[in-house]
């Protein structure tokens, strides 16, 4: 019969671990379970992390319970990611059986990060004191936002609080992917015209000087130089003479954009260019489409109200546009009216969605076609972003061939030149 290493959790809370003979792993976690045990990690001897986690066992078994102390700050912020894993991990083990605040503690104890270590700890012992776990993420507004704890909530009062988890740990892994996604498509050519600026630059005040004397030397005078040769020369000596104007320039210009983006008509002005922009516009409603989709949808589904699930929605919107589209959802909804008519006089959203909204609605199923609509507008952005990358690599790639070569011809032809006048003279 084969045997399993486990790690698992006893009912105080401390941690554990051995070797379990059982026919199959589940089997061997039903064994656990019956034992009073919860398990956090079961693997088959010689297969996967097996040879780990005997070691983790022997350091468990000489360590014993340790203690987990800290308590963070309200304005304590981890990333995005981080809060993902926990979400995930969290969901797993109180699926597995845990209690809530041994949950927390394992976590507590496991976790790497310090500022999320701390914020597990004072969630543990708010838990511990007598709170719900959704009061005691409101400790943490910066960490856990709305969305969040409005969902937390909606699972403890329906007693399925496991059940919630694990659509939050969805939810947080697509947006996070989706996220991802973005913002590759918008750095790639923000990467390669940095890039081209910079060299631009160096060409312009470092090289193209040295073969400005090179040419005053040979030639005498600059009248005998190519026309295009002229032109690069004077327009290196103008990025020469102004160098710290266009620095300067180029700084108001991001001071100046983050003016106008911080007031609401400059942001709204903002959100709007983003949905028209060429190229990028499409990816910025698909995603903006996806979000507002896959919000709702788990909200609703988590069975959070639908007023309350929208004003949520249109506070993690992420657009002005988005936001004030949902906004007026809200208030038809809250008069009894559809959601349909205001999804369509916004302009935003395409056909396909608002066909999708009003057979949800007419079928009482709109939260399984929110959910739908976003995976299709999810697949959408990847292939989207899919395209868009595969278009702008060769199109940077020439515009930085184009500047570069304009350059270095402009160089080399007045070299040729001069050793065309050394050919005939000898």
């Amino acid at each position: 019969m084969p045997k399993f290493h486990y790690i698992a959790l006893d009912q105080n809370g401390q941690e554990t671990a051995g070797d379990i003979d059982a026919p199959n792993e589940a089997e061997a976690i039903g064994q656990l379970r019956r034992s009073q045990l919860y398990p956090t990690q079961v693997v088959e001897e010689g297969k996967g992390d097996s040879a780990a986690i005997k070691r983790r066992a022997r350091g468990t078994s000489a360590k014993g319970k340790t203690k987990i102390g800290g308590k963070a700050s309200a304005s304590a912020k981890v990333a995005g990611k981080t809060l993902m894993i926990f979400t995930r991990q969290l969901a797993t083990l109180i699926d597995s059986g845990l209690p809530l605040l041994r949950g927390l503690t394992v976590l507590g104890r496991q976790e790497p990060n310090p500022i999320m270590k701390r914020t597990i700890n004072t969630l543990a012992d708010s838990v511990q004191t007598g709170s719900t776990f959704s009061e005691s993420l409101q400790q943490f507004p910066r960490i856990y936002n709305k969305l969040y704890i409005n969902m937390v909530k909606a699972g403890e009062l329906g007693g399925v609080l496991e059940l919630v988890l694990n659509r939050l740990a969805e939810y947080q892994e697509k947006a996070q992917k989706l996220k991802n996604k973005i913002v590759a498509a918008m750095v790639y050519p923000m990467i390669v015209m940095i890039i081209a600026v910079g060299i631009m630059i160096f060409l312009m005040t470092v090289i193209v000087p040295k073969f400005e004397k090179i040419f005053e030397d040979m030639l005498g005078s600059r009248d005998k130089l190519p026309e295009l040769t002229k032109w690069v020369i004077n327009t290196s000596r103008w990025i020469q003479g102004n160098l710290l104007i266009l620095a300067a320039i180029t700084a108001a210009l991001i001071v100046l954009w983050q003016v106008v983006k911080a007031t609401k008509g400059g942001r709204r002005v903002i959100d709007q260019l983003k949905l028209k922009m060429p190229l990028f516009g499409d990816v910025q409603r698909k995603s903006a489409i996806s979000r507002f989709t896959r919000t709702l949808g788990t909200l609703v589904t988590s069975g959070v109200p639908i007023l309350q699930a929208l004003n949520i929605t249109r506070e993690t919107a992420g657009n002005v546009v988005v936001s004030d589209a949902i906004n007026k959802v809200h208030d038809a909804v809250k008069e009894g009216e559809s959601m349909v008519a205001p999804l369509e006089a916004s302009k935003v959203f395409p056909p396909m969605v608002i066909s999708m909204v009003d057979v949800g609605e007419e079928t009482g199923q709109l939260p399984e076609m929110l959910l739908k609509v976003a995976d299709v507008y999810e697949d959408e952005v990847d292939n989207s972003v899919s395209a868009l990358t595969s278009m702008l690599e060769p199109l940077m790639i020439v515009i930085l061939a184009v500047v570069v070569g304009v350059i270095v011809l402009a160089l080399f032809m007045p070299l040729i030149q001069i050793i065309q006048g050394i050919n005939q003279n000898t």
